[in-house]
């Protein structure tokens, strides 16, 4: 946050002498000034957000920057990147100091974001409207490739990666063009997905927690036993295929299951992919060894089968379990699959819609 902020004040702290009122932001239909007081207004509504852990609507204030009057000279353009390293600072803090486990609200599309994506959304709006501004001013500006791909893996999983990250994001906010694909004219960034059962919050794992954990990384978890399952690193490095072939859905990918008392990672569950024609989808799951044994497995089945049964594309839910495996075939069955076949060596239960 705090990198994408001092990149921005460079990039438009060398034309503070123009008039930002009377220039157009690139393709937008603010002016600079009204550009770069939004960045201001939503760096600190997100530091607000986090700071209040609101749950339902965003925290009732606004800030106002003093002298938006037309004929603003020099220091009030200066002034006011004061005001965006500022609210820059607080959104950094607040990141810092919340803790992992707490998600407040913002409506896209799962209605709550966490830490690391308050400061997604945040660098994304640093980067795209300091963009606007730079177009409208005529000032070359390009942001590290870094600050790209922490947004585009954070918030834009559906976003196959393109030839380089800067690019990338201007397609895909529709600001830019790349070979091979279609201009982008409606667009939405994405916080991943959370289910909650009885003791678990199962977290849907974004790219770059997924490439992570493929990695023999953490994913941004503290594990019970101090490192995931062999599985998990398995199911993680799918994901990151699947979204660098552009074919990751958040929703139908996997998630870590986080004991809510101690925000300790117990394993994981998740699907092979998006339901297909036939509304079948196939799901797996792995636990770390000291986190057997307590009904985890079966608890997080439980939810996220019901949470897939809910959905209008699915009737069916599938597993396949190995026969030697009994401790799973049990978790199963308790979580209400029923067997329907065995072949080389394999039983697979299905779970229907009522």
């Amino acid at each position: 946050m705090e990198q994408a902020v001092a990149h921005s004040v460079a990039a438009l702290g060398a034309v503070t002498d123009r008039d930002w009122t009377a220039v157009r932001a690139g393709r937008l239909e603010w002016s600079c000034r009204e550009t770069a007081a939004h960045v201001a207004s939503d760096l600190v509504a997100y530091a607000g957000q986090l700071a209040g852990r609101a749950r339902d609507a965003y925290v009732p204030f606004e800030i106002t920057v003093d002298g938006t009057d037309d004929g603003l000279d020099a220091a009030g353009n200066a002034g006011l990147l004061h005001v965006i390293t500022t609210t820059g600072a607080l959104l950094a803090a607040a990141v810092r100091t919340i803790p992992r486990s707490v998600r407040a609200f913002h409506p896209y599309p799962f209605r709550h974001a966490n830490r690391e994506g308050f400061a997604a959304m945040g660098v994304a709006e640093v980067l795209l409207h300091t963009h606007d501004m730079a177009e409208g001013l005529g000032v070359a500006y390009e942001p590290p490739a870094e600050l790209c791909e922490f947004v585009l893996t954070r918030i834009f999983p559906r976003v196959r990666p393109g030839p380089a990250p800067w690019p990338t994001l201007l397609w895909a906010t529709g600001r830019g063009e790349l070979p091979g694909r279609e201009p982008v004219t409606a667009w939405r960034w994405c916080n991943n997905p959370v289910l909650h059962s009885e003791r678990l919050d199962l977290e849907g794992v974004t790219p770059a927690a997924g490439a992570s954990l493929a990695v023999a990384g953490d994913g941004g978890f503290t594990w019970v036993g101090g490192a995931p399952a062999e599985g998990t690193r398995v199911g993680a490095g799918i994901g990151v295929a699947q979204y660098e072939e552009g074919a990751f859905v958040p929703e139908w990918g996997m998630y870590v299951l986080v004991r809510r008392e101690d925000d300790r990672a117990v394993g994981a569950m998740g699907f092979h992919g998006p339901p297909g024609a036939e509304g079948r989808v196939e799901i797996g799951y792995d636990l770390v060894v000291e986190a057997r044994g307590s009904g985890y497995a079966t608890e997080a089945l439980r939810t996220l089968s019901a949470w897939a049964l809910g959905q209008d594309a699915v009737h069916t839910v599938v597993a396949v379990v190995e026969e030697t495996n009994v401790p799973s075939q049990k978790v199963v069955t308790r979580a209400g699959f029923t067997e329907v076949s065995r072949q080389e060596g394999h039983i697979t239960y299905e779970l229907r819609a009522a």
